[in-house]
């Protein structure tokens, strides 16, 4: 019989994760509704100077601490590890990081935005922390804990009836209409609140009963907050019922469902459509 491998311990780099995370969540303050550049980074999606900085100052300290490490930053993109590997290799460990995960509410002076960084080792995420500056909230999770609000155990929903659910949902696709208002027929409301990955981390305290989305996403808006949400209790798949990470995949080509157990497939069934994220 092979003895079972001992729990790796992620006590330093949850640490270090979540005081990276409030000092970048300390700028985003100081800059709140100060903001002095809005760049369009396509019809639907702008970004700012303050995106830049907060994500300079994660990745100046990650190379600072951990200089063999690869990056995926939303900004600036990969950045290669020591050992030569892309960071979305699937090798060694790499950072995934959204300086700022609800732009346009921060550009509009609407405080629900986050800033999301996650570790990812061997193409899993191991570490993940998303921290709301506005609330002074920090959601954490390792793979071998709990997940956390300001360091107190949470848990996902334990709600009896999908009828009382509060969801938040994004869908698109074909029988957009229709698969919507199955959903919505079925809990009692959705909402969209322009920030996947804090929306995401609710889910681990139960704040959302559900969160899901059909594309759109991409790594640095679920790595933390899918692990968060996981560690919490819920169960998290992509929309076809697989694995929900996959640090591979090309931005805003991820969909995701996260809920609890009790609920997960019969929301998956409520969404399901031809081309699943």
């Amino acid at each position: 019989m092979t003895a079972a491998l001992p729990a790796t311990d992620r006590s330093a780099d949850l640490a270090f994760t979540v005081e990276l995370a409030e000092r970048a969540g300390r700028l985003l303050t100081e800059r709140f509704e100060k903001v002095e550049r809005i760049d369009f980074k396509s019809a639907k999606d702008v970004v700012t100077e303050v995106d830049h900085l907060s994500e300079q100052l994660i990745i100046d300290a990650i190379r600072a601490a951990h200089p063999g490490d690869g990056i995926v930053a939303e900004e600036s993109g990969e950045h290669v590890a020591a050992g030569g590997h892309a960071p979305t290799a699937g090798v060694g460990r790499a950072w995934v990081i959204d300086p700022l995960d609800g732009t346009i509410n921060y550009a509009n002076g609407i405080p629900f935005f986050c800033v999301s960084i996650a570790l990812v080792e061997a193409g899993r995420a191991v570490v993940g922390v998303v921290h709301d500056p506005s609330r002074g909230e920090t959601f954490a999770a390792s793979d071998g804990g709990p997940a956390t609000l300001d360091g107190r155990p949470i848990a996902a929903s334990i709600k009896a009836k999908l009828s009382d659910f509060v969801v938040s949902m994004a869908l698109s696709g074909p029988a957009l209409i229709s698969r919507a208002r199955a959903v919505r027929k079925a809990i009692r409301v959705s909402r969209s609140m322009g920030s996947a990955a804090l929306a995401l981390a609710y889910v681990g305290n139960g704040r959302f009963d559900a969160f899901v989305q059909q594309g759109g996403l991409s790594s640095w808006d679920i790595a933390a907050a899918g692990l968060i949400a996981q560690r919490g209790g819920a169960t998290v798949t992509n929309l076809a019922g697989g694995p929900w990470f996959d640090v591979s995949r090309k931005p805003r080509s991820i969909g995701i469902l996260a809920a609890p157990r009790a609920h997960h497939q019969d929301l998956l069934q409520l969404i399901a459509a031809k081309k699943a994220g």
